[in-house]
This record gives C-alpha cells, structure tokens and sequence, in this order.
C-alpha cells in the first residue's frame, strides 16, 4: 500500500534550494538531485516503515549519489517530510520542527 507523502514549508524549501544550487553547479544536475529524492520518496511511500528512527519517531532515509537525508514521520494517513538535509548541517536545526 502506498501512502501519501507530504512536505512541511521548510523542507520544499531546502529541497527547492538544493536543487537550484546543484542545478546552477551544473546543468542537469538539479533535476539528477530530483530524481533521487523522488526515488527516495516512493520507497518510503511503499515501505514507510523500512528506515530506522533516529530522533523520537523520525525515520531518516539516505539519498543516493547526494549527501542529503530525507527525515520524516509515519503519521496514521501521511508521511510527514521534516526535513531535507544537507548531512553536514547541524542536527539540531530539524530536530526542532518537531
């Protein structure tokens, strides 16, 4: 069964932000970053449960080819995107979304 993926304000922020940035460091690049994550996205939609929590409920999935994580919650009819982070950033800054 897949579910529905929805996005909080700052996290469609910072992935429109990182794609604008790889897609200005190279051409292409930023749709490459996007189809990563929507990859990312539709494994979590099918198996929400399939990656570790790592701070209370928050379940964090990796990027693949990009130093980014997809962080976000099972709600009972969603998955809540909290955040996606570059993974040298400071933790703090998405912890406190929640």
């Amino acid at each position: 069964m897949t579910v529905r993926v929805v996005f909080r304000r700052e996290a469609r922020g910072e992935f429109d932000e990182a794609h604008d940035w790889y897609e200005c460091q190279q051409p292409g690049r930023g749709d490459r970053f996007a189809e990563r994550v929507e990859e990312v996205l539709a494994r979590i939609a099918a198996l929400p449960r399939l990656h570790q929590c790592v701070y209370l409920d928050v379940r964090r999935a990796l990027v693949r080819d990009f130093p980014y994580l997809i962080l976000y919650r099972v709600l009972p009819k969603q998955i809540r995107v909290i955040a996606v982070f570059h993974t040298r950033r400071d933790p703090t800054i998405w912890q406190s979304r929640i």
